[in-house]
Formats: structure tokens, C-alpha cells, sequence
């Protein structure tokens, strides 16, 4: 009886996992499973139709803030003083009060973190000087990204007539604001303390709880408003395989956190990911005009990969690197070129950009007299430059 048992219940999860492949997120109005590396889709639902993103719309506005923080205009440790707008937002809060004074990084905790209005609004201020100018910073960016069916009313994501994206649209704002990895820092953290100018402290708890029930989640943002219902755009990584999925429009938590885990176990127990070429690998050397280096050594800027099926097995690749002209000054990470990644059947799968592997400044009138100096030691003409 025990082994008849078995044997159902195997019947049973194999017939689930039959039907769950034509649906992984069957109580979602839309969704979508992305590759973050590649960016590929391995799923999607309804994944342009245009739907109300409740707190998702955070995504945005922590991507502007991360831009802000990362090119340096602002500081992690700059303080912002709360106004008295920021401090009557309703909704999901930190509970801020007008004429208190925080760190832009504690801030930044309150939203990743907790989902506060009140923070996000007070970020939006300090950055562009109101919120209406900081939801067209986002619109504008958002357009740059290809987010072209997101239009954004505010910085928080409490319900506007108009104010809408669609899920493959979060996954594109998700893949963006991975370029600052710094922000999973923030995102990660399920419960922390953020300690008031009165000394008090509010408990912040991280509004996604599979950050703490699913090995590998470690964002993004979660959202609930009654016309958007419950949403979740959320990323996993297992090995070097990292996942974005969104899921928009459920009716309970649970539906929310059932689809997600859904879509990211499709994804984990069917791709890997396979590192064609590093970007830390020399494809070839180039002659650089007017530089203290005459040679540069020409890598990818991020590394060539490709997604697979866990049962297929890697091929071989190679390299058609093509650059033109450099000339100095040229700074690590400035694209050069691009590098055509060929398989072993000859078929160009993918085009790449090529970096220089380290900055190279330009000469100055000391080292063009250095050379000459070197070449009439050898015994040679001098080189006019």
C-alpha cells in the first residue's frame, strides 16, 4: 500500500508539473520570467497589458536614486530633512515627521525595506526639488530604457487614473536598477530598525517575505493597492543564474508568493547559465594613437554568456573582434568595438561590445620626448607624432 502511495503521489506531481507548464502564474492578469544576464524571456503571461503597479513603481524611483548615488551627485550619507508633503503621505509609511533629519541611505532603507510613501517622496525632493519633477526625471528614463508603455503620475505608486505599467516593463526597470548591485544591500535586509531623531525606533519589515522564506531571493519590491491588487516583481540567483520575475493583479499574498515561487523554480530547474568568455580575458591587443601605452589590450566589457537548457551541454565559441581607431585618453569600460561570438557551426549568435582592459591617459609632451629619447638609444630614426 506504501509503494502504491508513491507511486500516486509521483503521478500526481508529475501531472502538476505537466499542467503548471502551460501556466506558472495561473492566478496573475500578467507576468513574466526574465533572464537577467541575457535578458530573455522564459515565460510571460499577458505581459504588456497595461495594469495599475501599486509600490512596484519604487523600482523607478530607487533606480533614479541609485543613478544619483552612483555618479556621485548625492552621497549615501547626505542628510534630508523631512517636509511636511513628504510627511503626510498615507499609505505604506516609516512614519517620518516634518522637520526631521535623515541619511539619504536611511532613507533609502525605509523604501527598499519598508515601501515608505513618506520616504520616497522625501527622496524625490531632495533629488529634483518636488515631486512632479522627480516622476518626469523617471518618465524620461524610463523611455531611455525601453520602458515604453509605463507612464508614471508619482514617485509611490498609490492609485492615479493613468498611472500604469506592465509587467515586462517592471522586468526591464528590474534590469536596470541591477546595474547598481549596491541596492540589494537594501533590499535583502527583512527586518531592521530605523532609529528616529527622538531617539525612538520604527520597525521596518521587508514587505516581500520571500527575502526570508526562499533561498536565493533578494528583491525587489512588492505592491498593493485595491484597483492594482497584489503585485511583486522579485529576483532570485542560484549559482551564477539570476532571475527577474513580476507577477501583477493577484487577489491574495498568497497567490502572489504561490506564482513567483512557481515561475522562479521553472527557471532555476530548467536553465543554466553558461560563461562563454570573461570579461577579465585578453581578445586581442590594438595600437592606441597619442597614449601614454602605445598597445591596448581588448576584453569584453561584461561577460559573454548564454542561456541553455540544464541538458544541454556547452559548445565552443570564437571571436570576430572588430575595433576602430582609438585614441587617447580612453577609460576602461568605454566602448571600443564589438566582438562577434561565432559557435562551432559558424553562426554569429550574438554581438558584444569590447572595452580597453585598463584606462590609458593621454601623453603629454614629457612622454612623446621619452620615446624618442628610447628610440635614439636603440639607434633608430626619431618618430615624429
Amino acid at each position: 500500500m506504501k509503494k502504491v502511495l508513491i507511486l500516486i503521489f509521483a503521478w500526481g506531481a508529475f501531472l502538476g508539473l505537466v499542467h503548471a507548464q502551460g501556466d506558472f502564474a495561473p492566478t496573475a492578469k500578467s507576468a513574466i520570467l526574465v533572464d537577467a544576464a541575457t535578458g530573455k524571456v522564459l515565460y510571460e503571461k499577458n505581459a504588456d497589458e497595461k495594469l495599475p503597479p501599486a509600490s512596484m513603481t519604487k523600482l523607478a524611483s530607487m533606480l533614479i536614486i541609485m543613478e544619483y548615488v552612483d555618479s556621485g551627485k548625492i552621497s549615501l550619507t547626505d542628510r534630508v530633512e523631512i517636509s511636511a508633503e513628504a510627511a503626510s503621505m498615507g499609505g505604506s509609511q516609516v512614519f517620518l515627521e516634518a522637520g526631521e533629519v535623515y541619511t539619504v541611505e536611511q532613507l533609502l532603507k525605509g523604501i527598499a525595506i519598508a515601501s515608505g510613501n513618506d520616504a520616497v517622496v522625501a527622496m524625490a525632493e531632495k533629488i529634483a526639488g518636488s515631486q512632479q519633477a522627480f516622476v518626469d526625471l523617471i518618465n524620461k528614463r524610463l523611455k531611455e530604457i525601453g520602458a515604453t508603455n509605463t507612464t508614471f503620475l508619482n514617485a509611490h505608486g498609490l492609485d492615479t487614473e493613468g498611472h500604469v505599467s506592465t509587467a515586462r516593463d517592471m522586468a526591464t526597470i528590474a534590469l536596470e536598477l541591477l546595474k547598481h548591485p549596491q541596492i540589494l544591500k537594501y533590499t535583502s535586509i527583512y527586518e531592521e530598525y530605523l532609529e528616529k531623531n527622538d531617539g525612538s525606533k520604527t520597525w521596518l519589515v521587508n514587505t516581500n517575505r520571500l527575502v526570508r522564506f526562499y533561498a536565493g531571493v533578494d528583491g525587489l519590491k512588492t505592491g498593493f493597492t485595491d484597483k492594482a491588487g497584489y503585485c511583486l516583481t522579485a529576483t532570485a540567483q542560484k549559482g551564477n543564474l539570476r532571475l527577474i520575475s513580476v507577477v501583477m493583479g493577484e487577489d491574495t499574498t498568497e497567490n502572489r508568493s504561490n506564482d513567483t515561487v512557481k515561475m522562479l523554480n521553472y527557471g532555476f530547474n530548467t536553465f543554466k547559465l553558461n560563461t562563454i568568455k570573461k570579461n577579465t580575458e585578453i581578445l586581442g591587443r590594438v595600437r592606441v594613437e597619442k597614449g601614454k601605452q602605445e598597445v591596448a589590450s581588448i576584453v569584453l566589457v561584461k561577460d559573454a554568456t548564454e542561456l541553455l537548457k540544464i541538458s544541454e551541454e556547452n559548445k565552443s565559441y570564437t571571436f570576430n573582434v572588430k575595433v576602430d581607431k582609438i585614441i587617447a585618453p580612453v577609460k576602461k569600460g568605454d566602448v571600443v568595438g564589438t566582438a562577434e561570438i561565432i559557435d562551432n557551426e559558424g553562426n554569429i549568435i550574438d554581438e558584444v561590445d569590447v572595452t580597453v582592459k585598463e584606462t590609458i591617459a593621454k601623453a603629454n609632451l614629457w612622454d612623446y620626448l621619452w620615446k624618442n629619447l628610447k628610440v635614439l638609444a636603440a639607434g633608430k630614426t626619431i618618430i615624429k607624432n
